[in-house]
């Protein structure tokens, strides 16, 4: 995905089990957020950052969205222990992650396997991508993010 583009439909299931579409959202800007794991140093610095952020935004109009291949189960444990006040969606499939093309060979170790990179999609009212953050700075991503709106 690109700048200009449609966000897609399907953005995931939520804690419930119940799948979550765009049109959900519908008239209000979004930040979603693709993290590769739950409870994870990285992964829980932007969470905690965002959760910090979170009424700035919210007064701006956006509502915040967190994806992984993680399971709801684990949402519901990582949103309660660190008092996440958004919506954490799971991908299992990485249907949603290859649709937002962050689903990428990745290299750690010398290992190469495919993972979801860190990355952050801002939409207007009509979930149309007007920013993109690839270089996510995961301990200040709400400011990062609020620099972008300004």
């Amino acid at each position: 995905m690109k700048e200009g583009d449609t966000i897609p439909q399907y953005l995931g299931t939520d804690a419930q089990g119940k799948p979550v579409q765009a049109s959900d959202f519908a008239g209000k800007p979004l930040i979603i957020y693709f993290y590769p794991k739950d409870s994870t140093p990285g992964c829980t610095a932007e969470a905690c950052s965002l959760r910090d952020g979170y009424d700035t935004l919210r007064k701006m109009g956006y509502e915040i969205i967190g994806i992984s291949k993680d399971s709801p189960a684990s949402h519901t444990r990582f949103a309660e222990k660190y008092s996440l006040p958004f919506t954490l969606l799971s991908d299992t499939t990485t249907e949603v992650n290859q649709a937002f093309g962050v689903w990428q060979k990745k290299k750690m170790a010398g290992r190469e396997y495919m993972g979801t990179v860190r990355t952050t999609f801002i939409t207007d009212a009509d979930h149309r991508i007007t920013h993109i953050i690839n270089k996510v700075d995961t301990k200040d991503a709400a400011n990062q993010i609020l620099a972008l709106l300004k």
